[in-house]
């Protein structure tokens, strides 16, 4: 039921640290919802700086504002 889509500039992850941070989403999203974990999926979709405005800024957080409970504050 639950998708959660991180998008972020590429940084190296290894495998504990990928681990660690779907493990925190997944407990974050398990506990507000009230849902079983088995129903989340969680994407890491790393995007390219140069790429971001385009792909992830204007499309997502400028139109979609009224969606957004955190805002950036750059």
């Amino acid at each position: 039921m639950p998708h959660v889509n991180i998008k972020f500039f590429p940084v190296p992850l290894d495998r504990n640290q990928e681990s660690k941070l779907v493990a925190a989403i997944t407990e974050a999203v398990k506990n507000a919802l009230g849902c079983d974990e088995n129903v989340i999926s969680i994407a890491l979709e790393p995007v390219e700086q140069a790429a971001w405005n385009d792909r992830v800024y204007q499309p997502e957080i400028v139109a979609r504002r009224d969606l957004l409970r955190k805002v950036p504050n750059y």
